[in-house]
């Protein structure tokens, strides 16, 4: 099973992880020049912060250098907020990678609060407007009602607890890129104008499934999303919510083409100890 071969490795990782971790924001962009204005000053000083700009026409390249003449920019290689994220992932040099959308949803000054998520135990710190403490100012009735049959359909498939599955206000460890498997950002875009697997807005459900079928430490941190500040969202309630479906049915048939029968017999009584961090940041336990 991937999960007991990686188990190793990430456990000599977790033991050699720095007491004070450096951070990389990435921050994948299209037209947000306006919302990068207010944004990009409230960000924490941090190791690194990254651009990923997905070959915007409104200056967003500009504004970002002009608002913080020390960000990283990175074009991204194809399209679609997945490879934007992938880019941005693998570009990031810190030991903390922090997810956070240029449209003013996200609050910086909730990023401590990850931080130490991390630091206790955690290996993935999933952001949650609907745990205790979290919140929306964004959300409509209707994708509220989708977001939680969605979490119950993940829960029940990958035997987890996650209580707000769509949101991509999100925290790891640099050492777990290799159990996401996202698309290698070098490879040529499929032609027709197809997008590959994990490219597009789906990226974040690709993400949670992965981290929760390699049996990662997950931590909920409590989330108050604010509003866009500028501009139209692109979701669409209906369309993205069948599409996150289909998202969580097909990373379910990944994760059990990846499994071997021995596998679950390679989880040790310390692994499965380890899965358990901290009850102050709602940490999903493994349950075998």
């Amino acid at each position: 099973m991937y999960v007991s071969s990686y188990a190793h490795s990430l456990a000599r990782a977790r033991h050699h992880r720095p007491v004070d971790p450096r951070l990389s924001i990435v921050i994948p962009a299209r037209n947000e020049a306006r919302n990068l204005e207010v944004i990009l000053p409230e960000l924490p000083p941090v190791h690194e912060v990254i651009l990923v700009d997905g070959e915007s026409v409104d200056g967003t390249v500009d504004v970002a250098r002009r608002m913080l003449p020390t960000i990283r920019i990175v074009s991204q290689t194809r399209t679609g907020k997945g490879n934007a994220l992938a880019c941005g992932f693998a570009a990031a040099t810190g030991d903390i990678v922090v997810m956070f959308d240029a449209d003013g949803s996200a609050d910086p000054a909730e990023i401590p609060a990850y931080l130490e998520a991390l630091r206790v135990g955690a290996d993935f710190a999933k952001g949650s407007r609907f745990c205790t403490g979290g919140g929306s100012a964004d959300i409509t009735p209707i994708r509220r009602a989708g977001n939680w049959f969605l979490s119950w359909t993940t829960n029940q498939l990958f035997r987890q607890r996650f209580s707000d599955l769509s949101y991509g206000y999100n925290a790891f460890w640099a050492d777990i890129r290799p159990v996401l498997e996202l698309p290698d950002v070098s490879t040529e875009p499929p032609r027709g104008g197809s997008m590959l697997w994990g490219d597009g807005f789906e990226i974040e459900t690709v993400i949670n499934c992965r981290v929760a079928a390699a049996r990662l430490r997950i931590a909920e941190v409590p989330s108050v999303e604010r509003a866009r500040i500028h501009g139209v969202s692109n979701l669409h309630a209906v369309r993205d919510g069948l599409r996150v479906l289909h998202t969580i049915r097909a990373e379910r048939r990944r994760a059990r083409r990846l499994s071997a029968p021995a596998g679950r017999a390679a989880n040790t009584d310390q692994e499965a100890h380890d899965l358990t961090v901290s009850r102050r940041y709602d940490v999903i336990e493994e349950r075998a």
